[in-house]
Order: structure tokens, then C-alpha cells, then sequence
């Protein structure tokens, strides 16, 4: 196998986690609208109102994200464009409500796998901090016999993005949703059919400074992430149904596009580990093909 190819594959599948991860945020509140009036009490009236807005909006956004939470997993379509014009398409279970975790089939081809498997489709996961992907038995070298791949998370986002990551299932959808109360700025931008369903489209702006802790899992030293995410602001678009759920979710930050939609809430599949016996553990090639790469 090359392993070369390893740091691309595990960069396509972290980057749709980044964008998960990268609205997580410890501080930063929301701004208010002004309008540009020659009379200083018209001035504040507008203020005034413009605030009352942007509470309201932030009210249903923190709805959506308590509802989201409560329901603790989700089948979900994603899409990321890494600005290359090659989006990779994601399908499958994303969970969060004891501790992070996903289980989606992607595009062999588009993943640069197809030495290791002739499925048109690569089963992904990942559960306990590490990164799984379903091959076909290899005949030699690390992953002889083996019909998992094993690449911890440190070796995507570095041993301090990781930490930044670990506990309190950093990195799900819920996470990016509670970020959208450190806005810098917010908007109703009003009622669209999405996936078949009425919804009312919202969109969040968060600056540098309120990524907060989540800046570690997207620019440390030692991330394969750190020239993916790219800096500036991150946009979130979302789209909430007459439920107070999610229906789609976009993410814009850097070169970086990501789109989820979400198909059905709850009673999902319980995602575990392959067995250790069947996987052939890549991390430390990973890293290594970072540090050559940077």
C-alpha cells in the first residue's frame, strides 16, 4: 500500500468532523443590529429593535440545539468540499449522547482507496477517539489478514486537538450548534423548503475569537488540519423545521464547505469498535506522513 495516500484519506474524513468541531466555543456573545439614523432616540428605537431580533433568533436557535441534544443521535447526509470541486459524500449514524461517534460509507473512489478494498463504498467509524476503516484483507505488510484500519485522532488533529476534543463528546452536531449562541453576528433570512420540509433559515457568523478551546483541534502544531481549516470567520447556515430540529446544516470556514442533512433523529444503531483482532493500527505511519507532508 502507499502510504502517502494514508494522510489524504484521514484528512477527507477529519475535515467534515473539523466543521463539527471547529463552533464549539468558550466565549464571545451576540451582536445587535443599528440602524443609521439622524435622530439619536430613532437611533435607539431601531437598536432597541434590532436586539429584541437577534434575541429571538438566538432563542430558536438554542431550541434547536437543546432539542438536538436531547435526542442523542441522528442518520445524517454529509457532504465536504475541500475547495478542491470533488465534495466526498458521508451517509450513515452520527451519535452524541454518550460520548461522540459515526458510522458512514464513503465513496471509495473519491477516498483514494481503492487498493485496499473493491466495495464501491468505504464503511467508516469512529468511536472511543479513533478513526476505522472497513478493507479487504491485505496480503502482507502491517495490515496482512486485517480488515479494519485504525488511525487515533491524535493523529489528525494532534495530541492537543485531541485532548481539546475528549470528553463531553466534543465534535458532534450538538457541539456546533452550541456554538451558534458565541455569534458575532446572526440573521433570519426566513422560511425555505428544505428536503421536503417547511423551515425557517437562520445564519450565524463566529469570529477568531470564538472558537475558544476548538482552536487547538483545528490549527495545532502538529494537526494534519492545521493548512485544511484555513482562519478567519466560520459561517453557519441552519435550517430548523416547525420542531425545533435541525433539517440542514452548512458550514463555510477557510477553503472548507460542509453540509449535513439530517434524515431521522434517535433510536439509531449503537456504534463499537471493530474487534482489536481484525485491525491493523496505522496511526504512527499517519503521523509520520504528516510530518513529511508539512
Amino acid at each position: 500500500m502507499k502510504l502517502k495516500y494514508t494522510a489524504a484519506w484521514v484528512g477527507l474524513t477529519a475535515a467534515a468532523m473539523a466543521a463539527a468541531t471547529a463552533c464549539g466555543s468558550d466565549g464571545a456573545g451576540t451582536a445587535a443590529e443599528t440602524a443609521d439614523k439622524a435622530v439619536e432616540t430613532a437611533a435607539d428605537s431601531a437598536a432597541e429593535t434590532a436586539a429584541g431580533k437577534a434575541d429571538t433568533i438566538m432563542a430558536a436557535l438554542s431550541r434547536a440545539t437543546d432539542r438536538t441534544e436531547e435526542l442523542g443521535s441522528a442518520e445524517v447526509r454529509t457532504t465536504t468540499d475541500l475547495g478542491t470541486g470533488e465534495p466526498i459524500a458521508m451517509d450513515g449514524t452520527y451519535s452524541w449522547g454518550d460520548g461522540y461517534a459515526l458510522d458512514v460509507e464513503m465513496d471509495t473512489e473519491a477516498v483514494r482507496m481503492q487498493e485496499l478494498t473493491d466495495s464501491p463504498t468505504v464503511r467508516t467509524l469512529f468511536v472511543d477517539g479513533a478513526y476505522y476503516y472497513d478493507i479487504d484483507p491485505q496480503p502482507a505488510g502491517p495490515l496482512a489478514g486485517k480488515e479494519w484500519i485504525r488511525i487515533d485522532g491524535s493523529a489528525v488533529f494532534g495530541e492537543s486537538g485531541a485532548a481539546a476534543m475528549s470528553g463531553g463528546g466534543g465534535g458532534s452536531p450538538v457541539d456546533s450548534l452550541k456554538g451558534l449562541k458565541y455569534a458575532s453576528d446572526v440573521e433570519d433570512l426566513g422560511e425555505e423548503t428544505v428536503n421536503g420540509k417547511p423551515t425557517t433559515h437562520y445564519r450565524a457568523v463566529l469570529d477568531q475569537g470564538d472558537l475558544g478551546r476548538f482552536k487547538e483541534a483545528l490549527r495545532g502544531a502538529d494537526s494534519l488540519l492545521n493548512s485544511t481549516a484555513g482562519g478567519g470567520s466560520i459561517t453557519m447556515d441552519i435550517w430548523v423545521d416547525a420542531k425545533d430540529l435541525p433539517v440542514r446544516l452548512q458550514q463555510d470556514f477557510g477553503s472548507m464547505e460542509v453540509t449535513m442533512d439530517f434524515d431521522k433523529f434517535g433510536a439509531t444503531k449503537e456504534i463499537v469498535a471493530p474487534p482489536a483482532g481484525q485491525t491493523g493500527d496505522l496511526t504512527e505511519d499517519v503521523k509520520d506522513a504528516g510530518r513529511q507532508q508539512g
